[in-house]
């Protein structure tokens, strides 16, 4: 059976920042959007994986029977860029991004060099919006 390998640990955040996030401005960035995701999602900071700080969680089941949890909205304050972590699917993630400064985007991540870069009004948006569409798309199971 499959087992995700991004699971929620009982690490702890700050130390997280602290051991691995040398460059100051990228650290400072890093606290910031703590409690930016924190005060929007309304959910503490946990640590998912060694390197994904997610906020709140769900229990997701595909038509083909797999199944497991995942963090609601999250980010990884990495070396080169920032990831922020956003729901797949959403419709409305794209009008959003489309305001959100500059970024570059795959499939569940955007991609972000400084905090300055972006509208973090807008980041607060994707934040709910993402949370909203996950938490009404597995309502079921949740």
């Amino acid at each position: 059976m499959y087992e995700p390998k991004t699971k929620e640990t009982d690490s702890d955040v700050i130390q997280f920042i602290e051991d691995t996030v040398e460059n100051p401005k990228k650290k400072q960035d890093a606290y910031r959007l703590l409690e930016i995701f924190e005060e929007t999602s309304g959910f503490p900071p946990k640590m998912w994986g060694t390197s994904i700080i997610g906020f709140g969680s769900y229990h997701y089941v595909y038509e083909s029977g797999h199944e497991g949890d995942a963090l609601l909205v999250g980010f990884s304050p990495r070396k080169a860029k920032t990831s922020l972590y956003f729901a797949t699917g959403d419709p409305d993630r794209e009008q959003l991004l489309a305001k959100f400064g500059k970024h570059t985007s795959g499939k569940s991540c955007v991609y972000i060099n400084k905090l300055e870069d972006i509208d973090t009004e807008v980041l607060k948006e994707l934040i709910t919006e993402s949370i909203d569409f996950l938490q009404t798309l597995y309502r079921e199971y949740n």
